[in-house]
């Protein structure tokens, strides 16, 4: 790729270290291990309740065991996103912002029938998810590009839906909803899965500042994602706390040998009560 292609893309120094962190992570075994196990990889975090009996049975097995689970898990997380983008047809043109090695994308396109670009700043991941398409013979419905999801490029009014799947925590609210408000036809979809701040108990803790250190990112308060959707025609039709729904994904994931220390700042901070798991819905009007 060359600068002036990067330039273009990563427009700030902080979109540049954003995207430097995911494209040195490329050997990260808590996305690569669990994708290994169907070819979906994923680049969020998981719900629901996971099965007691991976944690009893042979020691020398039970590792392999919990990865498995917690895959299901997170496989579960992109299936109720893709529950609630609405009545999709193979026409459709969908939108993945922050797309990751592509694993969402991939289940939408096998769902639907439709048509996926996924967008992301790192070069890494758009060409290790093109590989995924091209293996999985998508690749004429499903495409990755090295795009800046604020500024995607994409038509005005192309989109029929469109989801951020613990993505929103890299960009400005405001300016990625003006995005994708230009972005979704009149009565698009727009589905949303992040962890944001607790405005109630004073933003943030020492849990969720580490989360933020961690992950490069910069973690919003509740408040600020219906601001930004309020003033970008965009009106939540459903508001889901998925917080309880994730802490056994975090408990079991503390237990396995993928687990990367920032375990226990996730179930501090949700169980505080600082840090919400939250799925919004909105429409386009």
């Amino acid at each position: 790729m060359s600068t002036s292609t990067q330039s273009a893309v990563l427009r700030t120094p902080y979109q540049e270290s954003v995207a430097r962190y995911w494209n040195t992570n490329q050997q990260d075994p808590v996305n690569l291990r669990l994708g290994e196990i169907d070819g979906l990889y994923h680049h969020h975090y998981g719900i629901g309740d996971y099965d007691p009996s991976v944690l009893a049975g042979p020691e020398n097995t039970r590792d392999a065991r919990i990865i498995q689970e917690l895959h299901r898990l997170e496989t579960a997380q992109a299936d109720l996103l893709l529950d609630h983008l609405g009545k999709r047809t193979p026409a459709d043109h969908l939108l993945d912002a922050g797309s990751g090695r592509g694993g969402t994308s991939i289940m939408a396109e096998q769902r639907f029938g439709c048509h996926v670009d996924g967008v992301s700043i790192s070069e890494y991941q758009v060409d290790f998810a093109n590989a995924q398409a091209e293996k999985r013979g998508v690749a004429d419905r499903v495409k990755f590009h090295f795009r800046n999801m604020l500024d995607t490029g994409f038509a005005t009014g192309s989109r029929q839906a469109i989801w951020t799947n613990e993505t929103t925590m890299y960009v400005d609210l405001f300016e990625l909803f003006d995005e994708f408000s230009r972005l979704l036809e009149h009565g698009g979809r727009y589905v949303c899965i992040t962890g944001c701040s607790n405005d109630v108990t004073g933003l943030r803790s020492k849990a969720v500042s580490r989360i933020d250190e961690h992950y490069t990112c910069n973690i919003h308060p509740r408040s600020a994602y219906f601001r930004a959707l309020a003033e970008n025609n965009l009106v939540p039709i459903e508001v889901v706390d998925l917080t309880a729904a994730t802490i056994p994904y975090w408990e079991l994931r503390a237990k396995c040998s993928v687990a990367t220390g920032i375990e226990d700042p996730f179930l501090t901070a949700y169980k505080e009560g600082s840090f919400h798991y939250l799925m919004i819905v909105a429409d386009r009007i």
